[in-house]
């Protein structure tokens, strides 16, 4: 398994929250996701999916991932 902590714009609420974490669950291969306003931190199978995908998902949902 493998952990990232991503830093994600455009997030001012409880919804947002909601959003991204919907996105990044629905990802083959995330285990866990702990999502706040601005960050997310997903542990996932590294043979099943990437930052990358878990990324575009984000960005997908309607936000942006800083750096």
């Amino acid at each position: 398994m493998t952990e990232i902590t991503l830093k994600i714009d455009g997030m001012s609420c409880q919804h947002c929250v909601m959003s991204v974490k919907k996105a990044i669950d629905g990802v083959e291969g995330v285990n866990t996701s702990d999502i706040a306003l601005g960050t997310a931190k997903v542990v996932y199978d590294d043979t099943k999916t990437n930052r990358d995908t878990i990324a575009n998902a984000v960005k997908n949902a309607g936000y942006k991932i800083n750096g």
